[in-house]
């Protein structure tokens, strides 16, 4: 196993940007999951203008901006705060993030609920920065593989289901108030009976209480949003979650999306519209290898990074149907569940793990790059 790396226990936020290898990072995140096509734009001129110009997605469907100094952030917060791209409320960043269901309609329940949830958010017990609240009440949950401490989803008999993450059963409720009110009864649970300390759901071992019983199970998961044409638009992938402001600039203005909506899995939907030429920068097909790999930045993008991910993602993209995780340290931001063959970085070489996490026992270790390479074709000609 690598030696742990530093876990600095918050998220980055606008408000609150973390010191990263190339600047700061500094984080916005899209209000009930989706920008304008004005607010996409103007979020590409912020990336140029006040950072290295490069936009990430992340695994909780966030937009972060690299590259930003001391000098630039406040002018940069500015510009947010005017195209309300981040509250002028420095204390809006503090509530749990709020994670929806991409795809979802005006009205439907995963927005009635999202709706509700901002209403109230102040209602919500004051958490750890790194908790976070998934609502997935479509006919079928598909956020299940995403990190999240509460789950708002759909049963298997069709009503909703609040569920504590950990669990794979939840607590059947009667309507969307009556989700959001067992989901913030939940949260005050959590933190009276030792949240602080745990951190995070999944790590709290406190039982639940009786009146949040584990005995309802979710429906059967949905698929995630596949690449290309949608009933509400299309959809793109971000390789390695990364893009170049203007390479996102050009495909909102080849489009006529007035709405581009964001998902956990570095893809975007941008709805109402049906036509998208190729642009470099941008995957267009289910088909592309690089959809089966998850690479951090790496280094030189993170200060705790001692290897280079994402010129060896590219590199390696290809080899068989192999899910491949690259990883700069043991922490493992990109990627949650395990994978067939993740490479961790450590003292500048690298550590295999195979069908593991980051975090997991290695095969082999002090591997080159070269090596790695040598080892996955190995690997894939024998898969």
């Amino acid at each position: 196993m690598s030696p742990s790396p530093r876990i600095k226990g918050w998220c980055p936020g606008a408000w609150r940007p973390m010191a990263t290898g190339d600047g700061l990072l500094v984080r916005v995140r899209p209000p009930l999951g989706q920008l304008s096509r004005e607010q996409v734009l103007a979020l590409c001129d912020a990336a140029e203008t006040f950072g290295s110009g490069l936009i990430e997605l992340t695994s909780r469907a966030n937009f972060q901006l690299r590259g930003v100094t001391d000098e630039s952030w406040p002018p940069l917060m500015a510009f947010l705060v005017e195209h309300q791209l981040v509250s002028d409320d420095p204390e809006a960043e503090r509530q749990p993030q709020l994670m929806l269901a991409p795809a979802w309609q005006m009205g439907d329940d995963t927005h009635t609920i999202a709706r509700l949830l901002q209403a109230r958010g102040g209602e919500l017990a004051a958490m750890p920065g790194k908790v976070g609240i998934a609502i997935d009440a479509g006919i079928a949950p598909v956020l299940g593989d995403s990190a999240a401490d509460f789950r708002i989803e759909r049963s298997r008999e069709g009503g909703l289901l609040v569920r504590a993450d950990g669990y794979a059963q939840g607590t059947a409720v009667s309507g969307t108030d009556a989700a959001v009110e067992q989901l913030i009864r939940l949260t005050h649970w959590f933190v009276d009976s030792g949240g602080w300390e745990s951190g995070r759901m999944r790590r709290h071992t406190a039982p639940l209480p009786d009146w949040a019983p584990a005995d309802t199970a979710p429906a059967s998961h949905g698929e995630k949003l596949t690449l290309g044409e949608h009933s509400g638009g299309i959809v793109v992938g971000l390789p390695f979650g990364r893009v170049a402001a203007e390479k996102l600039r050009e495909a909102v203005f080849q489009t006529s999306a007035r709405v581009v909506q964001v998902t956990p899995w570095r893809r975007l939907l941008l709805q109402d519209c049906d036509t998208l030429a190729a642009i470099d920068g941008l995957i267009r097909h289910n088909s592309d290898p690089r959809l089966a790999m998850d690479a951090c930045p790496g280094a030189p993008f993170c200060e705790q990074a001692s290897v280079a991910t994402q010129p060896l993602a590219e590199k390696l993209s290809g080899w068989g149907e192999t899910s491949v995780h690259i990883s700069g340290c043991a922490k493992g931001c990109a990627r949650r569940a395990p994978a067939d063959v993740c490479l961790v970085g450590q003292a500048g070489r690298f550590n295999v793990v195979v069908n593991g996490g980051a975090d997991s026992t290695p095969v082999k270790t002090g591997l080159s790059e070269s090596e790695v390479v040598d080892f996955m074709r190995k690997f894939s000609e024998n898969s």
